[in-house]
């Protein structure tokens, strides 16, 4: 890993910072539930509209069209054209956000 620091002592390195979500997203076959990936200070918004072609979803639960249980994946790399919606999930008490 490489820092580089600027005059004012604010440094820059090459590793990205990201958050993790709680979030279920919907693709055109499956629902999703999940940790979101998003760079530190963007929103769920930003990284959907992002140019990177795929999102990372780690803690996955995939369901069917049926709601059952399809597979589990520690890390799932889904194609952004693929998905339908996307929504945050309260951690807490597993409802979605706002409610």
């Amino acid at each position: 890993m490489t820092i580089e620091y600027d005059e004012k002592g604010k440094y820059y390195t090459n590793i990205i910072q990201k958050v993790a979500i709680p979030s279920i997203l919907q693709t055109t076959t499956h629902l999703i539930r999940g940790l979101v990936h998003v760079r530190q200070g963007e929103r769920l918004k930003d990284e959907m509209e992002n140019s990177e072609h795929f999102t990372a979803v780690t803690n996955a639960v995939i369901y069917d069209a049926d709601g059952n249980q399809a597979f589990t994946s520690s890390f799932l790399a889904v194609q952004k054209d693929q998905i339908v919606w996307v929504m945050p999930v309260d951690e807490e008490n597993g409802k979605e956000a706002g409610e």
